[in-house]
């Protein structure tokens, strides 16, 4: 079965067609500035070049049509296509076929996620009018912590207030940390049974899953909370919000635009939110650059054993997304901070690039330790696969 996968922001859409049989991708490629001047199509074919097609993107409908004329051009049937919905609020505690009711629900929940959720709306209407024929399933990225424990997912704020508003913690990078639980199970011929699977990119959340259940996540009611992120700050004490406001006279936009956009690592380093270009600097001795992958990793370590006493234990770590997978120096800080608890890496398996999944324990490890490449896509091309089925 092929699959078209789509995930479509407020002035951007990725997409990726693949079989879900196989795995294999046959091309896939991003909408860039979509409403803003200077629009293109990056594009690449079954891992060849990338093309770079300068083209006049108005807006999503515009985009998705020039999709499809790229698609068709591969000569190749698309059997269904898969929605990433970044929210999915209250209603969807697994994958949906979008009828009419469906779509209705993602943009009522919308305002939780307002830069994502109206957009992916939009793209998935515009898929259903262009291409009546085929099948349609919104993911969302809150489905698989919908089911946490109330004690993880409730906040201690009036009762009336949190559920006339649906306040909850949603948590984010479900695809991402299912995905990272198949993958595990896969490799570990099913002996993991408590899981702390590290989604550590630009955007990170840890998540603690038991036996294939979502139990306890980092994020919270937006992708706002839990560790320090490329431009996020993560968690910090809620009265720090008042106090700008008050003191700083900042309006609750700046403090939004502030907490979102220009914290987390590239407020401490003051150079960049790219770990990358962090780790560079502190090899040459930036103070500010070694203090930031400092608070990175101590963070990181404090939620691993959040996630922990979720589970009441845990018997494996898995780090995956950009920084996870590609990092050998955060793995490796982050496993040190562990250390104390009987976790250990092995330096030059640690230092091994793959697109693989690997085990980068030491041999006296207390808990095992796995780089897992993570793929969304792929994840969410099941779900279509499943619900079309």
């Amino acid at each position: 079965m092929n699959v078209l996968v789509i995930n479509a922001g407020s002035s951007s859409l990725k997409y990726q067609l693949l079989d879900v049989d196989t795995g294999e991708v046959f091309a896939k490629g991003n909408c860039e500035r979509i409403g803003i001047d200077g629009s293109f199509i990056g594009h690449q074919e079954r891992g060849g070049e990338k093309e770079r097609l300068v083209v006049d993107l108005p807006d999503h409908k515009t985009a998705v049509k020039h999709v499809f004329e790229i698609i068709d051009g591969l000569g190749l049937p698309v059997d269904g296509i898969g929605h990433r919905v970044v929210q999915g609020g209250w209603y969807f505690p697994e994958s949906a076929v979008v009828d009419d009711e469906v779509l209705a629900k993602v943009r009522e929940v919308a305002p939780l996620a307002p830069l994502h959720n109206y957009a992916e709306a939009d793209v998935v209407e515009i898929c259903r009018e262009l291409y009546p024929s085929l099948g349609n399933v919104i993911v969302p990225d809150t489905a698989f912590h919908y089911n946490m424990p109330e004690r993880a997912w409730r906040y201690a704020l009036p009762r009336d207030v949190v559920d006339s508003l649906h306040i909850r913690k949603y948590g984010a990078h479900g695809t991402s940390h299912r995905f990272i639980w198949r993958a595990v199970q896969e490799f570990t011929d099913g002996a993991c049974h408590k899981l702390v699977s590290c989604h550590l990119g630009s955007g990170a959340s840890l998540c603690a899953v038991e036996d294939g259940h979502s139990v306890e996540t980092t994020m919270g009611l937006t992708p706002l909370d839990g560790l320090i992120m490329g431009t996020r700050c993560g968690t910090l004490d809620p009265a720090t919000v008042f106090y700008l406001q008050r003191e700083g006279g900042y309006t609750v936009d700046e403090v939004d635009t502030m907490m979102n956009k220009q914290s987390g690592l590239l407020a401490l380093s003051g150079i960049s939110s790219d770990s990358r270009d962090i780790e560079e600097a502190a090899a040459k001795g930036d103070e500010k650059a070694e203090v930031a992958l400092d608070m990175f990793a101590y963070r990181s370590a404090q939620l691993v054993l959040e996630m922990a006493e979720a589970m009441e234990g845990f018997d494996t770590i898995a780090f995956s997304a950009g920084i996870g997978e590609n990092s050998d120096d955060a793995r490796a800080r982050i496993c040190a901070k562990l250390g104390w608890m009987g976790v250990r890496i092995d330096d030059a398996k640690n230092a091994v690039r793959s697109d693989e999944v690997r085990e980068i324990s030491a041999a006296d490890s207390a808990i095992r330790v796995l780089v897992v490449p993570t793929n969304e896509e792929l994840m969410i091309a099941l779900d279509v696969q499943e619900k079309l089925a």
